[in-house]
Order: structure tokens, then C-alpha cells, then sequence
């Protein structure tokens, strides 16, 4: 926090009177960035031509999928906007399989998130789309933060995952637990399990994966903020993605998110493809998730008639 402090104070310092100013290139993200794309290129056609045991190949997607859970209907859904409540069990499992993503605590993405929603596409916006699509896919990631949203940072309640101890130990330990998670037991179910190589197994079910999930869930911020519809509201940038709703499983419906952001479905369920809230309201049955929020068929329309572009099929 000290070292976000100070990096707040040398930017404002720096860039008072130019708003629209890049800030400094955080060079670590940016190696990690192209270390792990190059080693991802190189490890693909082992995926797609099966140079990997079958059950590399199947264990991979498997982890693709848990993945997305941890971020989507974890990170996401759950921890940001309280759009349904967890049981024990399911938050433990939802919060490990955000680590298995390589994604940030729950705590920071949840921190991030909110202020992406309160000031959507604004420079307080941690990812804003209106700074470019590169920008809101890797870019942000790889700049120092604008002092707008430092500043907005401070303005965000997280007093709920603050007084939520599994929230917080994930937040004290989440390097050690991404390492467990997305490196560790992938190697090693892999290599005892069915006698994969050690190479195959850091290349596939780990770095592979590990980097199409990222951008999967990038996209999410760029290519959902850039092109498609938007039957609920025309007058902000999130759109309607069918490409982005298959690569992160139900999370490309975004003009409806932004519309009602607290709707544990993200979409209009029975009108567009959502594995993650099949996935929620399948915890609910089992007894795992409950007070599901959603919004009602009568609000669902007058939003579309009050400030839709004409595209829904209302």
C-alpha cells in the first residue's frame, strides 16, 4: 500500500497538467507478458496437434474451465458484486479456483472492479476502453495506474471482503496459492497421473492454459467494450459479444452486465449462452448458493425501451 501511495504521489507530481497522460511501463508485467505469450506460442501446437498424452489434452480443458469458474462466478459475480451468496464450501473452492486462473485476489479484483463499474470508461477506470482497445485488453496491465484511480480506489467500500477471513488469507497468500494451484498440482496430476513429461506439463496444462484463460477474460475489457449491440443501453461502450460469451463462458453479454450488474445471470437466461449461470443456479439447487439477485422481466423492459439502440428482439 506505502509503494501504491508513492507511485500515486510521482504520478500526480508528474502529470498534473497533461490528464491524458501514459504513465511509466511497469517492466516486470511487461517480461512476464511476453515470456509467458512467446512460451504459449511455442507450447500450441502440442495442444491442437495432440503431441501431448490424450489426457494432457482433456486435463487441460478441464482446468480451462475450472479456471474461468474461479474468475467468472467467482472474482467476478460473487466477491465483486455480491450478486448471489456462497456457502463455506463453495466460497473456498470458488477462491482456490481463482488462484488455479492466476488472476488477483479477490480482494484487488474486486477493488478494480468496482471502480471500473462506478466509473466506467473514464480514466478512474482501471481498464477504461475509452483509452484504446490494447489498452483496455493488456495495456492497463502493463502501465503504472492513473492517479484517478488511486484516487477512486480510496472512494470503494470493500468492508464486506475485508471482514471475510478467507477473502483476506487468500489476499496475504495468494502468490504462494497461485503456485500450489496453477503450477504446482497441474504438474504434478499430470506428470504421476498419467505419466506426462515434465516439459509437456509445464507447457500445456500450465502455461498454455494459464495464458488463454488471461486473455479470455481480457477480452471481457476490450473486445466487449468495443464491438457489438447494445439493446439495453446505447449510451455506454459495454456491447453484446456471442465471441466473448463462448471464450469466457456466459461473461460477453456486457451490455446487459453494465445495465444490471448486480443480475447473478449477466444476460438474459434462455437468450444467450451462459455456462456460469448455469453454473451458479446449479450451486443453488445443490444448496451451495442462495439469495440469487436478478433482474425482473418488467425492468428488463423498460430499460430496453427506455434506452436501448433497437437491436433486442423485444
Amino acid at each position: 500500500m506505502c509503494a501504491d501511495v508513492q507511485r500515486q504521489d510521482n504520478a500526480v507530481l508528474k502529470t498534473k497538467n497533461n490528464p491524458w497522460f501514459e504513465t511509466d511501463i511497469a517492466w516486470m508485467t511487461v517480461l512476464v507478458a511476453v515470456l509467458s505469450h512467446g512460451t504459449a506460442i511455442y507450447a500450441l501446437p502440442r495442444f491442437v496437434l495432440f503431441q501431448v498424452k490424450w489426457q494432457t489434452w482433456i486435463f487441460t480443458v478441464l482446468l480451462y474451465y475450472l479456471s474461468t469458474v474461479g474468475s467468472n462466478a467467482g472474482a467476478h459475480r460473487l466477491f465483486s458484486h455480491r450478486a448471489y451468496k456462497a456457502t463455506l464450501p463453495l466460497k473456498i473452492f470458488l477462491l482456490a479456483m481463482g488462484s488455479l486462473a492466476v488472476q488477483p485476489c479477490a480482494w484487488r479484483w474486486a477493488r478494480d472492479h468496482r471502480v471500473h463499474h462506478k466509473h466506467s470508461d473514464t480514466m478512474a477506470d482501471p481498464y477504461s476502453a475509452a483509452r484504446g482497445f490494447f489498452f483496455s485488453h493488456w495495456g492497463w496491465m502493463c502501465l503504472r495506474r492513473h492517479p484517478e484511480v488511486f484516487a477512486k480506489w480510496k472512494t470503494i467500500d470493500l468492508s464486506d471482503l475485508e471482514n471475510d477471513p478467507y477473502v483476506m488469507f487468500q489476499k496475504r497468500h495468494q502468490y504462494k496459492l497461485i503456485a500450489v494451484f496453477a503450477v504446482a498440482l497441474p504438474l504434478i496430476i499430470s506428470v504421476y497421473g498419467w505419466n506426462e513429461t515434465w516439459l509437456n506439463s509445464f507447457l500445456v496444462p500450465v502455461t498454455l492454459r494459464i495464458v488463454w484463460c488471461w486473455n479470455c477474460t481480457a477480452m471481457i475489457n476490450s473486445w466487449s467494450h468495443h464491438f457489438g449491440t447494445k439493446p439495453y443501453d446505447k449510451t455506454i461502450y459495454p456491447v453484446q459479444s456471442l465471441l466473448v460469451a463462448h471464450l469466457a463462458l456466459g461473461e460477453g453479454w456486457h451490455n446487459y452486465h453494465h445495465a444490471f450488474p448486480w443480475d447473478y445471470k449477466a444476460s438474459e437466461l434462455g437468450l444467450q449462452y451462459n455456462p456460469m449461470a448455469t453454473f451458479i443456479k446449479t450451486c443453488a439447487r445443490l444448496g451451495l448458493a442462495y439469495d440469487l439477485r436478478e433482474a425482473s422481466d418488467d425492468v428488463i423492459k423498460a430499460r430496453i425501451e427506455r434506452t436501448g439502440d433497437g437491436t433486442h428482439s423485444l
